[in-house]
């Protein structure tokens, strides 16, 4: 392939069934496709001699929480002989299970353990899909949006058991009334009574 363009034209001819949209921006392709054209699409772009992206750098997501297609899942391919690079992506439901790569690039086997452990994305033919990143009996996905900032356990040594034990997280409530504007303006309380003191003097 002589430039991006020509890569481009080539792509929409062989795969113009499977190709929603491609664009050319910051010197990369973006390509969308219907998730279940994926592993035909990923084939071509591996095995045409005029493509040869044969490195998958990483597969990631994007969370939509309000959106009816709740994920966006996106794979970074690099073609070393052609120096070129895609970026395919399509659109999921929440509890949608998509196809994995593994069979056709084995790096996949890791990147799709890490999707499913944070954002709770499951791959169908996956050879091993367990939590990669957090701990045996985590709950929930902590990279979604509606996941709390504080997590839903908390580990600690506990010096009654004499052991690491693990409970719901318990906030003072101190730190969840958030009631001021900018912490340079203060809290409600401290605004009352910064008024009474300006009205006795």
């Amino acid at each position: 392939m002589n430039n991006l363009n020509d890569l481009e034209k080539k792509i929409n001819s062989e795969l113009n069934t499977k190709i929603k949209n491609s664009e050319i921006r910051h010197n990369q392709l973006y390509i969308s496709i219907d998730c279940h054209d994926l592993v035909d699409v990923c084939i071509f772009l591996k095995s045409n001699k005029n493509t040869k992206f044969r490195q998958l750098i990483e597969i990631t997501a994007v969370d939509y929480p309000e959106a009816t297609k709740r994920f966006k899942i996106v794979y970074l391919f690099l073609s070393h002989e052609f120096n070129y690079r895609i970026i395919l992506s399509y659109f999921i439901n929440e509890n949608e299970v998509i196809p994995s790569l593994t069979s056709i690039f084995p790096s996949a086997n890791w990147m799709e353990r890490e999707l499913f452990d944070m954002y709770g994305v499951n791959f169908k033919d996956h050879p091993d899909l367990r939590r990669i990143l957090t701990d045996y009996g985590f709950e929930g996905h902590p990279l979604r949006k509606d996941f709390p900032l504080t997590g839903h356990v908390e580990s600690r040594y506990s010096e009654d058991q004499k052991k690491v034990i693990n409970e719901p997280v318990k906030l003072e409530q101190n730190y969840r009334n958030f009631d001021y504007e900018s912490p340079w303006k203060g809290t409600e309380y401290i605004k009352r009574q910064t008024e009474k003191n300006d009205e006795k003097n």
